[in-house]
């Protein structure tokens, strides 16, 4: 049963309803991810960003990108009181299941827009899965489920790859995993936060909110949730198979948030919730450091 709380204080969306099109999958709309991704590099380069190719296999390269806060590009002057500090770490991902359109159009967003804040220091992977946005499915282009090969990712070249990436790179103070559910009646995230730190989910969900439905059932996914707020109680290490996240939060950080938008509404609701997932967290990262 839906929280009445949660619909009194999140606004009405009426003309935002399901589609009807998923059925035993995702049958949605489709993007040709090469031309994402090369919009992302454009805005990238303009704005200051450092881009990184990573060779996975012959004619398969993965994409990294980094930022440095006081970057030309930011708005931001990094001065002598601040310059030997240790600023933020944010790490960004999407695009590891190929039918799932919404984070790479987000991320596409987020680059042109180019409204990060400027004291944290970001890296950033836009698509994971190159080759199965070009078949439209979950899958590599080998068949293999990316989001489940992270504890041994020897199967997987794109897999293993961003693994070594991700340990040439330093811990993260946040993980952002941006992320689709064919299934789902609304917006929902799932937060990895075992040291009990100050929770960024109600203000993602809020921001959300202003822009695409909430998922108010009371389990999701099999797992209790509330007012579209997944924490899991779960430790990686009785897991045979490891998402993203769990490789994350056990060697990379010690906050993580995967959002999903719903992608069985329409693609922009979907692309708009992402984006204003991660301005909220940002945003409340930032409050929360500076109340500190």
């Amino acid at each position: 049963m839906a929280d009445s709380r949660a619909i009194e204080r999140w606004p009405r969306l009426p003309d935002l309803r399901r589609l009807g099109k998923n059925i035993n999958g995702y049958l949605g709309e489709t993007i040709q991810i090469s031309e994402v991704l090369s919009d992302c590099l454009a805005a990238a380069q303009n704005h200051g960003w450092t881009i990184e190719d990573i060779p996975a296999a012959a004619n398969l390269n993965l994409v990294a990108l980094t930022r440095a806060a006081g970057t030309p590009g930011t708005g931001r002057i990094v001065s002598e009181s601040d310059a030997g500090t240790v600023r933020p770490r944010v790490y960004v991902s999407t695009g590891i299941h190929g039918d799932e359109p919404a984070g790479p159009l987000a991320v596409r967003h987020l680059f042109q827009t180019n409204q990060w804040p400027a004291e944290f220091d970001y890296w950033l992977c836009p698509c994971l899965n190159p080759t199965g946005f070009a078949a439209n499915r979950r899958e590599n282009a080998e068949g293999f489920d990316l989001n489940r090969q992270y504890l041994q990712p020897q199967a997987a070249a794109e897999t293993r790859v961003h693994v070594a990436w991700l340990e040439r790179q330093p811990k993260f103070d946040l993980c952002l995993c941006l992320h689709e559910d064919w299934e789902s009646h609304g917006f929902y995230v799932y937060e990895l936060n075992p040291d009990n730190r100050p929770s960024l989910a109600e203000a993602i969900v809020g921001r959300v909110a202003e822009v695409c439905p909430i998922d108010l059932s009371e389990e999701i996914e099999g797992r209790p949730a509330r007012d579209g707020i997944i924490r899991p109680s779960v430790d990686p290490r009785s897991r045979p198979q490891w998402p993203e996240a769990f490789f994350l939060l056990t060697y990379k950080t010690r906050l993580s948030y995967t959002l999903e938008a719903p992608s069985d509404f329409p693609l922009s609701a979907r692309v708009a919730a992402l984006v204003a997932g991660v301005h909220a967290a940002l945003r409340a990262l930032a409050e929360h450091r500076a109340s500190a």
